[in-house]
């Protein structure tokens, strides 16, 4: 196990704050993501729908889990991975069985599978 290397002369007064190079590489969502991403979450925990969430942040993407109750599996889970960026896209909506419900680009677009269909009566 190699030493972790010396703090230099002038920082030894202040505390010196360091993060694991592991934590430095995780993906994350930013805030104007997450920013959408509560707008739908707001919307179904008022409907009822939604009560639970949790977001975990790992080395190879990101995940926001929906729950109808804390103690049972996500609903939906929606994920953030970079190395799609290039082919399908960087966001996806995965149900609880693993099916792939939207994948996109644009988080916006890939939320709108959460929306109402407006119904016409005649």
């Amino acid at each position: 196990m190699s030493d972790p290397e010396p703090i230099p002369s002038a920082a030894r007064g202040a505390e010196l704050v360091r993060f694991p190079v592991a934590a430095k590489e995780r993906i994350s969502f930013d805030r104007q993501e997450l920013r959408e991403i509560f707008n739908v979450y707001g919307r179904k925990v008022v409907s009822g729908e939604w009560r639970d969430y949790a977001v975990d942040f790992l080395k190879d993407r990101a995940v926001f889990s929906v729950f109808r109750r804390a103690s049972e599996v996500p609903l939906y889970r929606i994920v953030k991975d970079p190395s799609l960026a290039r082919r399908q896209g960087v966001y996806a909506v995965i149900t609880a069985s693993g099916l792939i419900v939207k994948r996109g680009h644009e988080l916006r677009h890939v939320l709108r599978i959460f929306e109402k269909p407006l119904l016409l009566v005649n």
